[in-house]
């Protein structure tokens, strides 16, 4: 029945669907294994190594044990001859139950993954839009020092300039390793604690998020999330990114609202005076090569030795100039002959030939932007966001479109979210149709187990009261319905069956073998079978606390797992005990009415009197 459960998990096709495919996977295998092992090693071992015992030769401990679960089994006897009394009753509150596991379903906040303490923390810095590759190298060195100064900031690594995400050199990236867990706070309280120091660094910012195990994220954004807006024209970003920036920001669960688009960027256009350079026989060609002598990196010459080869750079040294206008100025270009400069030698060109720049191009300096983001084929820009503790990501989704519309955003931009929103909503539209699909995986096998159209309504009558328990385990303990909580789940459904499945097996052997009543046999099926359902139910979740109660390096991204299992296994082994025996009498009516089956089994449990 597991494995069951575990069959749609394996035609999902989003990127979410290849981390259900590999769970999947793993489980199956490790199903398939232990399925070998009890089937074969556990029935030899019980062979040598079970064997009955007198009383008189029986531990007191286990005596004093045996006599516990005695009272415990005597008490629920006792309870269910009640409810079995009342069955109209019981009904109703496993119909209640379906309602709240819904309505938990509807309220709970929705999220992707839990943000983990990983003891790592990425940040990109960025500094203004024109600024010198020296001044940013200076900044960056600032900001450095004063990360250091944090007593749970263990070290750090830092750079400035291109690399595969960051295209422009007034921007860097930080990775700040953090103190072992027990010598320090929380990371996200430590990222609070470095914001307020990092806002006195001037000419800086930095925007840090910690670094997670695992992300689907090609990019690493200045924060967390992130979506693009696209549109044919790029001249509109300008109007319109800063508008929903800025209303994305006032709502109250986004924090650390940013843009990547940077239109502030310097760029400096030649123009030159043509009739000018003609007259001095300048060509464009010889102006370009000037310029790239001086401000780029040409190869002069090649040094040969022994044992290594030296290149030597031609560069002008720029060095001593205190603008871009007195660098410009001393760049001298070659006329085409000597003759013709001395001959119209001036006290600005000198008489060797040597024309100044300046003396036949004028500069012009203006705004541009210092990249242009593509998506697919149309400009974009990307804008990053954080959440406030406690705002769901479904939430902010939500709150992205109303942002929008209050802005009256031209139906020119289309939105389009990329990593983890875009897989999120991938997922939040998948869970209902994942969940419904496990069940009708696990009803054709039932069906197929019992030849029956009604005994598997009467097992899957369980899941209600396990959903219920985990939505509010996770719900109480400020945990999000997110992709490891949905794992915790799939696995209920495969768990929390074996307590119908139990009770069922033997009701239904004791009215074929034993000619007993439903009612009878189900109340004997329930105390029989208690003590195997109480210990397989206690063994699943002492299995489960360690991943909800775990604190170690990672552990947020296991404990919604543990959450949901021990919650929906502690209610659903409350519930099932006294609504599953109703409900298969329920069935059962209903099965009578409509088949009459009642009949000829009534003619059947005479014959032996006769």
């Amino acid at each position: 029945s597991l494995i069951a459960v575990l069959i749609p998990l394996l035609f999902m096709g989003d990127v979410v669907g290849r981390l259900f495919r590999e769970f999947a996977v793993t489980l199956a295998v490790t199903i398939v294994i232990s399925a070998v092992v009890s089937l074969t090693l556990v029935p030899m071992m019980c062979a040598l190594l079970v064997r009955h015992r007198p009383a008189d030769k029986r531990y007191r401990i286990d005596l004093a044990a045996e006599r516990g679960f005695d009272r415990i089994v005597s008490g629920y006897g006792r309870a269910l001859a009640v409810v079995l009394d009342h069955q109209a009753l019981t009904l109703l509150v496993a119909l209640l139950t379906l309602l709240a596991t819904v309505a938990l379903y509807v309220v709970i906040p929705k999220g992707f993954f839990p943000v983990q303490d990983t003891g790592a923390i990425q940040g990109i810095s960025e500094a203004a839009q024109d600024i010198s590759f020296g001044a940013m190298a200076s900044r960056q060195q600032a900001m450095a020092d004063a990360i250091l100064q944090d007593p749970a900031v263990q070290g750090l690594s830092s750079f400035i300039g291109v690399d595969g995400t960051n295209t422009t050199l007034n921007s860097g990236r930080f990775l700040i390793t953090l103190k072992p867990r027990g010598q320090r706070p929380s990371a996200t309280a430590v990222i609070a604690r470095l914001d307020d120091r990092l806002r006195r660094v001037p000419g800086i910012t930095l925007s840090m998020q910690p670094v997670q195990n695992l992300t689907i994220d090609s990019t690493v954004g200045r924060a967390q999330y992130h979506f693009f807006l696209e549109n044919p024209s790029g001249g509109l970003f300008a109007q319109w990114v800063p508008r929903l920036t800025g209303r994305l920001a006032q709502m109250p669960g986004f924090i650390a609202v940013t843009s990547d688009m940077n239109t502030n960027g310097r760029a400096l256009d030649l123009v030159i005076d043509r009739p000018t350079a003609a007259r001095f026989g300048i060509t464009p060609a010889t102006i370009d090569n000037a310029l790239y002598d001086a401000f780029g990196q040409r190869i002069a010459s090649t040094l040969y030795t022994q044992s290594n080869q030296y290149r030597v750079i031609l560069q002008a040294d720029t060095g001593q100039a205190r603008s871009l206008q007195q660098a410009l100025n001393g760049i001298y270009l070659p006329s085409a002959s000597a003759s013709t400069a001395a001959t119209n030698a001036t006290p600005t060109t000198g008489a060797l030939g040597q024309v100044p720049l300046s003396a036949m191009v004028h500069v012009a300096v203006r705004s541009d932007p210092l990249q242009v983001e593509h998506l697919g084929q149309f400009p974009s820009v990307s804008i990053s966001f954080d959440l406030r503790p406690g705002t769901s990501l479904d939430k902010a989704v939500a709150a992205i479109g109303d942002a929008e519309r209050g802005i009256a955003l031209p139906d020119s931009f289309t939105t389009a979210f990329q990593g983890s929103l875009s897989a999120f909503q991938a997922s939040l539209s998948n869970e209902l149709l994942l969940i419904a699909a496990a069940m009708v995986a696990v009803y054709i096998v039932l069906g197929v187990l019992y030849e029956s159209f009604v005994h598997p309504l009467t097992i899957l009558s369980t899941l209600p009261s396990a959903g219920v328990g985990a939505l509010l385990a996770l719900y109480l303990t400020g945990h999000q319905l997110d992709i490891i909580a949905v794992i915790g789940i799939i696995l209920l459904i495969g768990i929390v069956k074996k307590n119908a499945i139990m009770m069922i097996d033997f009701a239904l052997a004791a009215e074929r073998t034993e000619n007993k009543s439903p009612r009878e046999a189900i109340f004997q099926a329930c105390l029989l079978r208690f003590r195997p359902i109480l210990m397989t139910t206690l063994a699943a979740v002492l299995g489960a606390v360690p991943l909800m109660l775990g604190s170690g390096s990672g552990s947020e991204l296991r404990q919604p797992l543990g959450i949901a299992i021990v919650g929906g296994l502690l209610v659903s082994q409350v519930l099932t005990l006294f609504t599953t025996p109703v409900i298969y009498l329920a069935f059962d009516w209903v099965a009578v009415r409509l088949t009459g089956q009642g009949a000829n089994r009534e003619a059947g449990d005479a014959a032996p009197a006769e």
